[in-house]
């Protein structure tokens, strides 16, 4: 331990690293807080971003206003985290200079995996970030403006893959029939927008895998009442710039493929000298610290920990459990086991449809809805956002428009034929 104040870095400001600095709030030490955006995401709206229903700003809060009056907090840094000395309890940053710490929590999530097939990547863009949400949106909203300028290809280019039915595919396809129908239905002279289609690729038997039977067949059913087609038992085998190939053989045609199917933690967990696991996971002591090392707390999408899945409430509550933990060796109190508190999972598929599961309580429609809109308002940072999303939604579900649909320099990917 240091002769002065203790010394806390916290690395990553996602969900993990927000909570653990928030319950270290009053506690007798000074927190630095490192990250390579000077903003807090809110994931579980990206796709909200992507399909032009919100602006990024309506979703993202700077991390030095979240913490403005918190006293403890004595810096927050726009750096990105190259290399670990847990020996000698420093950390360093891409400009060669180090953080001494006396405890080190490493919150920095995860991002998205194709499976060894890196090059999908440029031509199945992931949702993890917001410069993938922008990139998304730009992407989609590309496509109808090129179907207008080649009505000849509009067929395929009208055509939107999705690879993966977890909760980021099914909103993803959800909310590209309701873009199509709903808010582009009017807009051009040309084409048609409506006669756009949305295909969902799962490579389980069934969307929603993680969900229970009946929710799971509930979503599949919702989605094919919006229009969507879902295709399950597949996986792709290829993705070219025209389209896709599956494992079966099939050939899709598509002006544009969306990748909602892998996750992969962040780099920070090979820096930390253990094994991990295939998707680059850190195991963890009960206590959620590294094995040898109890001064460092590995939490979020890049701690693995049995039973407890790849959320954001569980990210919430590893954070705010390994924040507990330093308070409690600092008033010498025992620590104690991480223990998850399953509240529930939500998915929402499009206007007024989704589904909810609460433990014993599963429902889906129109009251599934209603909950996710309102837990999703609840957990948004800063009243302005709140107030925002909420005026958006309500605006989204009266005129059936969605306001954002700007397309920015982000090059599209070349139509049909080009080099």
């Amino acid at each position: 331990m240091s002769d002065g104040p203790l010394r806390v870095v916290v690395v990553g400001s996602g969900f993990a690293g927000l909570n653990a600095v928030k319950t270290l709030n009053r506690a007798p030490m000074e927190i630095t807080i490192v990250d390579r955006r000077n903003f807090h995401l809110f994931q579980p709206l990206l796709y909200q971003v992507a399909t032009a229903a919100l602006n990024p700003s309506d979703i993202a809060y700077p991390v030095r206003s979240v913490f403005r009056a918190q006293e403890n907090v004595r810096g927050v840094l726009l750096a990105e985290v190259t290399g670990l000395d847990l020996d000698g309890r420093k950390v360093t940053l891409e400009d060669g200079s180090k953080l001494a710490y006396d405890y080190l929590i490493l919150a920095t999530g995860a991002t998205h995996s194709y499976f060894g097939h890196d090059a999908w990547e440029p031509l199945a863009p992931g949702l993890k970030t917001l410069e993938d949400a922008l990139v998304m949106r730009q992407r989609i909203l590309a496509a109808f403006e090129q179907a207008e300028r080649n009505p000849d290809d509009a067929e395929r280019l009208l055509t939107f893959v999705v690879v993966g039915a977890g909760p980021t595919g099914v909103e993803l396809a959800g909310a590209l029939v309701e873009i199509a129908v709903h808010s582009l239905g009017d807009d051009f002279d040309v084409i048609d927008p409506t006669r756009a289609r949305v295909l969902l690729v799962e490579g389980a038997p069934e969307v929603l895998p993680v969900y229970p039977n009946d929710l799971s067949r509930s979503a599949r059913r919702q989605l094919e009442t919006l229009g969507v087609e879902v295709i399950t038992g597949a996986m792709v085998a290829e993705i070219d710039r025209e389209g896709v190939t599956l494992t079966d053989g099939a050939r899709i045609d598509a002006g544009l493929v969306l990748w909602a199917a892998g996750v992969q933690a962040s780099p920070l967990g090979g820096m930390l000298g253990v094994d991990t696991d295939r998707t680059g996971r850190v195991p963890v002591e009960a206590d959620l610290s590294l094995p040898g090392h109890p001064e460092v707390f590995v939490t979020g999408d890049l701690a693995t920990v049995p039973g407890v899945p790849g959320v954001a409430p569980a990210a919430m509550q590893m954070g705010r459990h390994a924040a507990r933990m330093i308070q409690a060796d600092i008033t010498g109190r025992a620590r104690t086991a991480f223990d998850y508190k399953d509240k529930g999972s939500l998915a929402t598929i499009g206007r007024a449809r989704a589904v909810a599961d609460f433990g014993r309580i599963r429902f889906g429609g129109f009251v599934a809805w209603l909950a996710w809109l309102a837990i999703h308002i609840f957990y948004l940072i800063g009243f302005r956002n709140r107030v925002l999303v909420l005026i958006s939604w309500a605006w989204s579900y009266l005129t059936f428009r969605r306001g954002a649909r700007i397309i920015t320099g982000v090059p599209a990917l070349p139509e049909k034929g080009e080099s």
